[in-house]
Formats: structure tokens, sequence, C-alpha cells
């Protein structure tokens, strides 16, 4: 036998497909910036609206408090007559007052600016007898307008923010009411993160920041009218700010005009942020594309093996055919089908290991994309209703009524619980492991979900029709699961009273027979369509538009009812409307689930 001289690898294709292949990097990388940039810009974005929110909502609540206080009789009696008594009055009302409002400094002037009183009459530094009539926010006040100014206090030291209000009686300005609100716990509420907080006031000046070195520097020049006002106002502790500067190269910015104030806020992130991830998605790039050719020259080589090896066979036929000359046709023919049914099954075997690398790679893309559809989907409701009750809790605050706007927040609390305990039931889900059954209240459960819609109940001017028994029904499931349920089929029946001219109508009966209990949601809407009953429980089939639903409800409530030993029936009321009915086991609220169970 003849031997067949050794073969090198292809090294050198290997290298042409490498400089194909590594300026793929190129664009990679260009693509990880553009989305960590997006993914950076809109966290930031969101820190920044939530910042601004806090900032305008603390003044808002000190805006008023000027023009409330100098209604007050006392503190008029100050400026009528203000004798000792009067005013020892007045101090010991203004600083009750500002523990209660958590004012920093409250005081009273009189009309040439003097302080008659004050909060902090008792401490060292106090205000009485001071003169104050060179603040703007004085002048503002005495002009009849709402005075408001930022700067370090004279006699503190401390920075704050001003409110003033005239103290009128008739057309006669009597004072001035003052507030000062201490703004350091702005800049303590940032902590210690790599991206800055920077807040300017009209003149540019740098006046609350979470980096102490950048504090009353100017972001830009400051014209000779700016600088005199400044120099008038004395709102910092320099007449002359030194220039801050920013190079665009290192941080990543975004501002925000609160133009209430005429302040602008900005948040500064380092660029480094967003270099190590795209340097990370860059090195995880260039592992795939080392890996990719390792695999290719893998294949290279095995294919090298696989001719190498036909070609030794080809030559062993060759010799068998010079000692068999008698060999018949028949005989060549067999071994040509043989040698064609051995490729094929070796290409076959191929295919299939590539079909199979293809499902599992789709298995997991599925069950990503159904884990975070269902969690999109299942917290979508709590959220709504704790938008509304916050809602309803800022209004309740307004008008004073705070035990009402407790019960919102308590509502809020219980359903930020709620929220928490469908993550953790997906989570369990997810991991296969999902809660053993325990008995539950069906009436209590059913009052938590139409407490929940309550507001769509409202909106849509639909009174829920409830025919219960008086005893309660004990049914065998999770206190969770079954809400997320009712909720789900609940709300599902309010969609479909939504295209309904009143009266609308939502019938919920229940009835307890052989062992089961039978819940039943019956309502005046259009009723399921054939397709719909045929495919309601199906996973992402939905009759709503995109931007409504997902398809996830009736197919999630489905499973959850199944796993629970339920049934979930669907149909078409006689009179008109969708009739649905959820079917559970009964429990017994003193047995454990694995009694109550039945054959």
């Amino acid at each position: 036998m003849t031997p067949i001289p050794e073969r090198r690898p292809r090294w050198r294709h290997l290298a042409l497909l490498a400089l194909v292949l590594v300026p793929l990097l190129w664009p990679l990388q260009r693509l990880a910036e553009r989305y960590y940039t997006g993914e950076l810009l809109e966290q930031n974005r969101q820190t920044l609206d939530l910042y601004v929110a806090n900032l305008l909502g603390t003044l808002g609540r000190y805006e008023v408090l000027p023009a409330i206080l100098g209604d007050l009789p006392v503190l008029r009696q100050v400026l009528h007559a203000p004798d000792d008594m009067h005013t020892m009055q007045a101090n010991r009302l203004l600083s009750e007052l500002r523990e209660r409002t958590g004012a920093d400094v409250i005081y009273l002037l009189d009309p040439a600016g003097n302080t008659l009183a004050a909060s902090n009459w008792n401490e060292t530094d106090h205000f009485i007898g001071r003169n104050f009539a060179f603040r703007p926010y004085f002048q503002q006040a005495m002009d009849g307008q709402l005075g408001r100014f930022f700067g370090l206090g004279t006699t503190s030291g401390k920075r704050g923010y001003y409110f003033s209000h005239a103290v009128q009686e008739g057309e006669r300005i009597l004072g001035v009411m003052v507030v000062k609100v201490d703004l350091d716990f702005t800049e303590a509420l940032w902590g210690h993160t790599p991206e800055r907080l920077l807040v300017t006031d009209p003149f540019g000046v740098v006046i609350l920041t979470s980096d102490p070195d950048w504090r009353y520097r100017a972001t830009r020049p400051l014209n000779a009218e700016e600088a005199e006002r400044i120099a008038l106002d004395r709102p910092y502790p320099t007449t002359k700010p030194e220039a801050l500067t920013l190079s665009l190269d290192d941080w990543l910015i975004q501002s925000r005009e609160l133009r209430e104030i005429d302040w602008s806020v900005r948040i500064l992130t380092p660029q480094a942020q967003l270099e190590r991830p795209v340097r990370t998605a860059v090195a995880i790039g260039a592992a795939t594309l080392l890996a990719l050719l390792l695999l290719v020259g893998l294949l290279l080589q095995r294919r090298r093996h696989l001719l190498e090896r036909m070609a030794l066979d080809a030559q062993a036929r060759r010799e068998l055919e010079q000692r068999v000359q008698e060999r018949t046709q028949d005989l060549e023919a067999l071994n040509a089908r043989l040698r064609s049914e051995v490729l094929e099954r070796e290409q076959t075997q191929q295919e299939l290991v590539r079909a199979q690398d293809e499902l599992l790679q789709a298995g997991k893309l599925s069950a990503l994309g159904t884990m975070s559809a269902s969690i999109s989907h299942e917290l979508n409701q709590p959220l709504a209703a704790i938008r509304s009750y916050a809602d309803n809790a800022g209004m309740l605050l307004d008008h004073g009524r705070q035990p009402e706007a407790r019960a919102n927040l308590r509502l809020i609390s219980d359903l930020t619980s709620r929220m928490a305990s469908i993550i953790s039931q997906l989570r369990a889900f997810a991991r296969r492991d999902p809660s053993a059954p325990e008995p539950v209240s069906l009436q209590a459960a059913l009052e938590d979900a139409l407490t929940v819609l309550a507001p769509r109940c409202t909106a849509l001017a639909v009174t829920p029709t409830q025919s219960l028994p008086d005893s309660t029904l004990w049914v065998q499931a999770g206190e969770t699961r079954l809400r997320q349920v009712l909720t789900n089929l609940l709300s599902n029946a309010l969609d479909a009273l939504a295209d309904v001219a009143p009266p609308r109508q939502l019938l919920i009966s229940a009835t307890r027979e052989d062992g089961y209990v039978t819940l039943s949601l019956a309502d005046n809407g259009s009723g399921f369509s054939e397709e719909s009953l045929r495919r309601a429980c199906e996973p992402f089939f939905t009759t709503k538009v995109s931007t409504e639903g997902l398809g996830l409800g009736l197919a999630i409530c489905d499973s959850l009812v199944r796993s629970l030993g339920g049934e979930l029936q669907l149909g078409n009321r006689a009179e008109g409307g969708a009739l649905v009915q959820l079917r559970l086991r009964c429990a017994n609220p003193g047995r454990t689930p694995k009694e109550t169970l039945l054959p």
C-alpha cells in the first residue's frame, strides 16, 4: 500500500478568515457605545427627574407658608404693638411652627427691615434686632411680590432658600414674613456615586453639588451687571466666583431647566462609566470570534482527516479490485450504494446536531421572552392602582384630609407587598418549584381584586353586583395566585364593558357543590367570538390593540388554575355578554392542604 503524504492544516486559510472577521469588532464597538449611551442617558434622565421632583416638592411646601403665617393674630399684634409680652408670644409661636414645618428659620420684619420676632430667638446667633432691608427678598415683598432668594445667611453663614410675603392691612404694608428653607439635605440625597450633581442659579454659579470643590464656581463668564448684582446681594461667600471648566470629553452631561425658580440642574456621568461596558462587550465579541476561529480550525482538521480516510479506503478498494478481478458488476454497484449511504448518514448526523443546537437556543429565547412578558403583564395592574392611590393621596393631603391619605398609603403598601409576592411566584414558577396550595377565603381575595380595580369601575360607571353566600367560601389555592387570577378576570370583564353603552353590568356569584366552589363572572358586553373561545387561553393571543395588552392574561390564569387542580371555563350568556366560571376545590381552614384534597 502506497503511503499517503501527510497534510498540514491550512493555517493560511484561517489567517485569511481572521482578516475578514476582525473588522467586525469595530461596528460591534459602535453598536455597544450607542446602546450603553442610550441606557445611561435614560437612567440619568430618570434620576434627574426624581431629584428635580424632590427639589421642587420641597420648595413648594414652603412657598405658601409666609402668606399663611402673616394672617396669624399673634404676629399681627407684634406689628401693631411690639411690646415685650407680644414679642415673646410671637417668638414662641414661630419656634413651634419651625419645629412643625421643618423650616430652618422663620422671622418677622417691620417695614424698615428690622427683625421683630424670630424662631431662633433663644439662640446665640438669633435674628432679633437685625436689619435685612438690603436683602432682595425683603425688597420684593415690599413691592407686593412673593419674595424668592437663594443665598448665605449673613448671621449664620448657612445657605438656604428664602420665601417672603408682605403682611398687609388693606393697602398698608405692616411688615414682611420670611421663611428660610435648608437645602443641605438635597446634596446628601445624592450619596456617593460616580455621577455628579450640579445645580446653578440664574448667574450660572454652582449653588448645590455633590462635589464640594465645585460649589460657588461659575460655569460661564459673568458680565459687569451680574458681577455688580452679586456684590450687592451677597448670595455667596465670595463676590468673584472662580470659573468651573468641564470637558465634554470627560463627562456625559444632561440638564434640566427649572423655569419656576430660574435654576438649572445637571447630572454629569464620567465617560469611564460608558467605556467599561463597551470594553466588556468588545472583549466578549473578541472571545466569540476566537472561539469561531478555533471551531473553523477544528472543522477543517476533521475534514482533512475525513478526506485522508476516504483516500485510504479508495486505495484499499483499488488493491482489492486488482486481486479479485472476478468480482461481478452487481458487487461493484452494491459497494457504490454503501458508500453513498455512509456519506448521507454522516450528513444527516451533522444536520441533526445543528438542529438540536438551534432548538436549544430557541427554547432559551422563548423562556426569556415569556418570563419578561409575564412579569410586565402581571405588574401592570398593581402599578396602575398605585399611581391612582398616590394621586388621590396627594389631593387628600392638599385638602388636609390626612386620615384618608394615610389609608391610601396603606393600600399602596399592600399593593407593593402583592407585587413582591407576584414576582416571588413568577420566580418560583421559573424554577419549577410552585408553592403548595393552602386554604384561602374566596370573598377576601375577591374584595382585594375589586379594591385594586375600583378606579376603573368608577371611571366606567360600573357597580359590581355580588351574589355570594353569607358564610366564608374556603378554596384550595395560593392567596397571591388567587388574587392574581381574579384581578385578571375582572380586568378583562371591564375591558369588554368599556365599548358598551351604559348601563354596564358586572354580575358576580358563587355556589358550592360536590366539593367544589364555582365563581361566575358575567357581563353585558359583546361576549366571546368563536375564535376567542377556541384560542383565548393561548399565550399572546389577544383581540386588543398591541398597546393595550400582550395576550397573556387568560393564558396565565388558565395555567395557575390548572396547577391548583381547578378549571377555567369560558362561554357566552343567552341574554348577551360573556360568562367566565372559575371552579376550585373546597378547603377547610382548620386542615392541611393534603387533607383537603379530594380523590
